[in-house]
């Protein structure tokens, strides 16, 4: 260390170096001891987290909505959504929303006046789940303008199956650009089509329209709420009207509100931050007979504009101008009763026109913030964790159980069966070991259906598990419409192999020889059924033209990916399977079968069945409420890692329950485990189905056969395939169960 004289130094700079080693010896403290500073940064941390909490409670109790996209609406939905915001399992990471939703989606830039294309989506009720096309309502015609190179989506064939098509909408947003009220198009409603469009606002349905992959969003300030979509029209009840009958009025002019951010320190351009709607019912001023008759030949049922209509009209609309702006008044609603003999109209027509506004507002708001809103109100994640502990709580109680017969009763029956010397101690014997010598006895009846089963069930099964593992990796993208059910798909036929190959293996064990007949059944059976009731369903939506009717090309491309890709995988999986040594148990097999003592009704199916399957399903029926309202309530669903848990415990219990339940039947002297052991779990798939009637009868409000009918028969199949695994799992559980313990015990 080189030394400092300081003899000859002026008392000022003495002082300075004084002080300046002090400083460097208390900093040096602080390196030396990390663990108080750590604990100083908690603590901080945690003062700050209570100061925030009070912060925002009382800005709550103040009034301030979170829906608004003022800066304190911000502040509070990032607050309130701080849990989702996070990644990572264990050591959870902030993050923004967009990064949790749709990883790897960079943010679009557009400069000033340039077209931004909004597309339409379905229109869909919550009450029907009979989508429709966008461009089937009696609406303005689509623009032919192509869309841009960077906007495109390559169809797939889950949005074949789901209906969805990417159309534009008949409504232009250049950036930046305010625009009044803008007449868009004249449309002629003939009788049909307004009871057509009374039926759909009676049933709720609701038009959706994307901007810069955004959907649209009605939210109010004052009723703090924000909701996808706006409605087709509403319904006026005779009681709060005063008429003779329900009134129902249609939405024809709709106010858009773009939120955009400019940051020219971060980036170029306006990035898009908001997208909201506001509609109005008006009943637009066309004037006499003869300007009716000038505008039908003017427009033609495209888009006009102000100054075509005062060419025609000689002045702009009284009811749509740059100066006025249209609002919802009981005076001026569009009607939809046929009639439109109002004061304002000298004729009766059913023609009526469509307006539109937009207006941009600039914000502080980041893009990546910007789907906050669109999870406001969504259930927390700790709601998953609780459901993960649920079922990791039934694992647990079905693992010290299965312990106990492992490691305490098992241990103790082998090692007493293991010393027995004599002839007389061996006749004496009782318990499992005296089905040793019939427990690996092929099942007697329908061999070649059980094996099929198990087959279907593994290929469903490593068909979902590769999903979750690919929608966990990213390969996934959320906001590719049909993505993943494509995927779902493409996989299952690929899985074709692992189900062939189960399926071969099992059948050989049996010492069954139509090894041809067994793999065509697995390769046909299972998708067969899908496709029949598929094809039945699709009859009835084409007759209603709803939007997820199939089209002919997309059920020859499923014949398609069905016939040459999955049945030839199930073949070689097969061939494999028949060419691998025959299962070896550990015991032989007699040539008269056991009688079988009677056993409690309890204790006998389907009872018994009934009964094992209520823990399989205890264990996911949390998880499963938050599936149901995405797939039926349109809700988001975005947490695979959850998902893939859940159904890993799924799994795991599905296999202790089958061990236990096997155990128990052997200790009867029960050697027809096989059936048993599948239909043990299996029958999870049962409650799943009585689970989505409950749903449907408490959660869903859907009018009509038709709905109803849509919605079981879509659970039926999910119903049947979750069933179809659960018995997989539990069937080679219990084969693998019985090879373990009777290979423990010598048998003369």
């Amino acid at each position: 260390m080189m030394a400092i004289h300081t003899k000859n130094l002026p008392v000022s700079l003495l002082l300075l170096l004084i002080a300046a080693s002090s400083t460097l010896s208390s900093a040096n403290n602080v390196n030396v001891s990390p663990k108080s500073k750590e604990k100083v940064s908690f603590r901080e941390r945690k003062r700050i987290e209570r100061e925030r909490a009070i912060k925002f409670a009382n800005l709550k109790a103040s009034g301030q909505d979170d829906v608004s996209m003022t800066k304190e609406a911000a502040e509070l939905r990032s607050y309130e959504l701080r849990k989702k915001k996070k990644k990572g399992l264990f050591r959870r990471k902030e993050a923004s929303l967009a990064q949790v939703l749709f990883p790897g989606v960079s943010p679009e830039e557009y400069n000033d006046n340039e077209p931004i294309p909004a597309f339409v989506e379905l229109v869909d009720s919550q009450k029907t789940q009979l989508p429709f096309q966008y461009y089937d309502l009696p609406t303005c015609k689509e623009p032919h303008d192509a869309i841009q190179r960077r906007f495109r989506q390559r169809k797939n064939l889950g949005s074949r199956l789901m209906g969805y098509k990417l159309r534009m909408s008949p409504y232009s947003f250049p950036t930046k650009v305010n625009k009044g009220c803008t007449p868009l198009c004249f449309v002629e409603v003939g009788d049909k089509k307004l009871n057509w469009l009374r039926k759909l606002i009676d049933r709720q349905y609701r038009i959706h329209l994307t901007l810069d992959k955004l959907p649209v969003l009605m939210r109010s300030k004052e009723l703090n709420y924000a909701m996808r979509g706006f409605p087709i029209g509403f319904k006026a009840y005779k009681a709060s009207t005063g008429l003779e009958h329900d009134e129902y009025y249609f939405f024809n002019h709709l106010k858009f509100t773009i939120t955009y951010r400019e940051e020219p320190n971060e980036f170029e351009g306006v990035r898009i931050i908001g997208f909201d709607v506001h509609p109005v019912s008006i009943r637009h001023d066309f004037g006499t007979v003869e300007d009716e008759q000038k505008f039908d030949q003017l427009h033609g049922g495209a888009e006009v504009d102000q100054r075509a209509i005062e060419k025609v009209h000689g002045e702009p609309l009284s009811t749509c101008n740059q100066d006025f702006a249209p609002r919802n008044d009981p005076e001026t609603y569009l009607s939809l009763s046929g009639d439109f003999t109002k004061p304002m109209m000298n004729v009766k027509s059913t023609k009526f026109m469509y307006s539109y506004e937009v207006h941009w507002q600039e914000t502080d708001i980041p893009w990546s913030d910007r789907w906050d809103v669109y999870l406001v109100g969504s259930p927390d994640d700790e709601i998953h964790y609780f459901a993960i502990i649920n079922s990791l709580m039934i694992v647990v109680f079905l693992t010290g159980a299965v312990a106990v017969i492992m490691i305490r009763t098992l241990k103790k029956d082998i090692t007493g069966y293991n010393e027995l010397q004599t002839i007389e101690e061996a006749q004496e014997e009782t318990g499992w070991k005296l089905v040793h010598g019939d427990v690996f006895r092929p099942p007697q009846s329908y061999p070649m259906l059980l094996c099929v089963l198990v087959g279907s069930g593994a290929q469903i099964g490593s068909a979902f598990f590769a999903t979750l593992f690919a929608s966990m990796l990213r390969m996934l993208n959320p906001i590719k419409k049909g993505q993943a059910l494509t995927a779902v798909v493409v996989l299952y036929a690929f899985c074709g192999v692992i189900g062939g190959y189960v399926s071969a293996r099992l059948y050989k064990f049996c010492d069954a020889k139509a090894w041809k007949r067994n793999t065509i059944a697995t390769a046909l059976a299972f998708p067969a059924v899908i496709v029949s009731m598929f094809m039945v369903l699709n009859i009835f939506l084409r007759i209603v033209g709803a939007a997820t009717a199939v089209s002919f090309l997309t059920v020859f491309f499923i014949f398609l990916l069905w016939g040459c890709v999955a049945t030839p995988l199930v073949f070689v999986g097969s061939y494999f399977g028949y060419r691998a040594d025959k299962i070896e148990v550990p015991t032989k097999t007699n040539q008269i079968a056991r009688f079988i003592p009677e056993v409690p009704y309890y204790a006998a199916p389907p009872i018994s069945n009934m009964l094992a399957g209520m823990l399989p399903f205890g264990s996911v029926c949390i998880e499963l409420f938050f599936i149901m309202s995405a797939l039926w309530l349109h809700q988001l669903y975005y947490i695979m890692g959850f998902l893939l848990a859940v159904v890993a415990i799924l799994g795991a219990t599905c296999a202790q329950v089958s061990c236990v339940m096997c155990y128990l039947q052997l200790c009867v002297e029960d050697h027809r485990w096989w059936w048993k052991s599948f239909f043990n779990c299996a029958s999870a798939g049962v409650y799943l189905f009585l689970y989505s009637i409950w749903f449907l009868a408490s959660k869903l409000e859907l009018v009509g056969i038709l709905p109803v009918m849509v919605y079981l028969t879509y659970m039926s199949m999910i119903s049947l395939a979750f069933s179809l695994f659960c018995g997989t799992v539990g069937y080679l559980s219990c084969f693998w169960f019985t090879r373990r313990i009777y290979g423990a015990v010598k048998v003369d």
